[in-house]
């Protein structure tokens, strides 16, 4: 198993160092990092506008570019969390409560350097356990039949349901209509066009492209515009980014327990980084001697939720490589771009494309290294992309992603079609929904709907097909119990406000 393991990461070293892979790692990792630092262009947004120009590239040069823009944003989201109180991503938030102290007590570069050294160090054992776990997990799934591929997206759905927003019935109905729109198109079992509405836009279906593209990029330049963004004034100064003993003595058990848990709960879809963060800070607070300390400048609060943050991000990317189910919105998008490509999702990724799984596991520890020597060095390189007014960037960003979406089939019906959605997108952000479950909704729908149909045709219509699997029975039975977990969690959340209020 070791030496096929080496043999594995050799052909993945020999992918990832080409000139080409190498370049493209760098431009995720580069831009990653600026839209860290820039609140508003997350991850998913530039993702989701970059996804046409996917189809024009190699598909791994792709995944890695990809790849490099999500956890490189997740790197850098803690920069202006510490210098500025004002996180670049929303999973570096618990970052502020700890982080920003500490740069007003003149200790910004301690925690810019514990922050960087706690994030390549949870990337490079995730990535470890990506290259360890992932084939073991394809290869149980090569096992499963319709069945459980049924009823695990189901899990999937329903998960990402009950932990995306407090609104249990509203994200709900955001995901069903997700599926819905995954049934529009031509039926391939049938070959009959189905709710297309007499516009030949539509008869292959909903486009991927334009849905993310309008609820993402889209109705984020409608929601900056109709806020008003204020940016603080004051920048802390840089004295030195040279932790002292005690810092890190403080810092090694809490980036270890942070990587734990964010490796850990970012196998789970619904869970992501925000979660892990938010759960390293709880744990780290829980066992403190003194928790006292916590939210005002304790340098636990900065290395468990930022290992934990990134860890996460990285995890995710073995449910989506091994099992084709993504664990959150960024990682639909990359398997859009799989699909785009013309690659199946699913565990015969790994042995019908191994240059490609391999060549983005190993590309991961180059660009943890890369964004280690980005990060650091130029941190005020960084901050000061935040003097960029949002008003200059809002045009660039709507015509390229325009010219995008027109590029991938040369039709101005998609256009419109990103458009409209961005306005559903907008409506969503107002009503306090993540539009993650509709995305989602469009990319399993039409694997739920194979694969039951398949499971139905095997079992010639019986559906006690799907309890007479015990794999498939444990899921169901998962599924059922979800939003009754749900249900007292948010119940004890309201129980706990009450108290404090009273």
């Amino acid at each position: 198993m070791s030496m096929e393991l080496l043999q594995h990461l050799s052909l993945g070293i020999q992918v990832a160092l080409t000139p080409e892979n190498f370049l493209f790692c760098l431009l995720g990792a580069t831009l990653g990092t600026v839209v860290g630092v820039l609140p508003g262009l997350g991850p998913t947004t530039t993702i989701a506008m970059l996804l046409p120009l996917t189809f024009k590239i190699p598909a791994t040069s792709a995944l890695i570019m990809l790849s490099g823009i999500y956890y490189g944003a997740h790197h850098a989201g803690s920069t202006t969390s510490i210098m500025l109180n004002m996180p670049g991503e929303p999973t570096s938030i618990v970052i502020c409560l700890d982080g920003y102290p500490m740069a007003r007590q003149g200790r910004a570069g301690v925690a810019l350097c514990i922050a960087a050294l706690v994030s390549f160090f949870a990337g490079c054992v995730c990535t470890v356990a990506i290259a360890l776990f992932s084939p073991p997990l394809a290869r149980v799934a090569l096992l499963f039949g319709p069945p459980e591929y049924t009823t695990m997206i189901l899990m999937a759905l329903v998960t990402i349901v009950v932990l995306s927003s407090t609104s249990l019935v509203l994200t709900l109905g955001t995901a069903v209509l997700g599926l819905l729109l995954g049934t529009v198109g031509t039926d391939l079992n049938t070959g009959i066009i189905r709710f297309s509405f007499g516009s030949n836009g539509l008869v292959d279906g909903v486009s991927f492209v334009s849905l993310a593209v309008g609820v993402f990029a889209f109705a984020e330049v409608m929601a900056h515009i109709a806020a008003e963004t204020h940016r603080p004034a004051e920048r802390p100064k840089i004295s030195s980014l040279i932790p002292t003993r005690q810092d890190l003595a403080r810092s090694w058990g809490a980036a270890l327990r942070g990587t734990a848990i964010g490796g850990v709960l970012g196998l789970m879809p619904g869970t992501g980084p925000l979660i892990s963060s938010f759960a390293s800070y709880v744990v780290e607070k829980q066992i403190a001697k003194d928790p006292t300390r916590f939210g005002n400048g304790a340098v636990e609060g900065v290395a468990g939720p930022e290992a934990a943050n990134n860890a996460a991000a990285l995890t995710h990317f073995i449910p989506m490589l091994t099992l084709g189910i993504p664990a959150g919105s960024a990682m639909a998008l990359m398997l859009g771009a799989l699909i785009i490509q013309g690659i199946t999702p699913g565990p015969q990724v790994m042995t019908e494309h191994p240059d490609l799984f391999w060549g983005l596991v190993v590309s991961m520890w180059l660009g943890n290294t890369m964004l280690l020597v980005l990060n650091l060095p130029l941190v005020g390189v960084w901050v000061r992309l935040l003097a960029i007014p949002y008003r200059l960037l809002y045009p660039g960003i709507l015509m390229f992603c325009c010219i995008g979406v027109y590029s991938l089939n040369n039709s101005t019906f998609d256009v419109f079609l990103a458009t409209g959605f961005g306005v559903l997108g907008f409506g969503l952000k107002k009503l306090g929904c993540a539009p993650a479950p509709l995305l989602l909704g469009l990319i399993l729908g039409p694997l739920l709907e194979e694969n039951f149909r398949r499971a139905l045709l095997l079992s010639r219509g019986e559906l006690t097909v799907f309890i007479q699997h015990p794999i498939s029975l444990g899921f169901l039975i998962v599924t059922a119990l979800l939003p009754f977990v749900f249900l007292f969690t948010s119940r004890q959340a309201l129980a706990r406000r009450s108290h404090q209020a009273g």
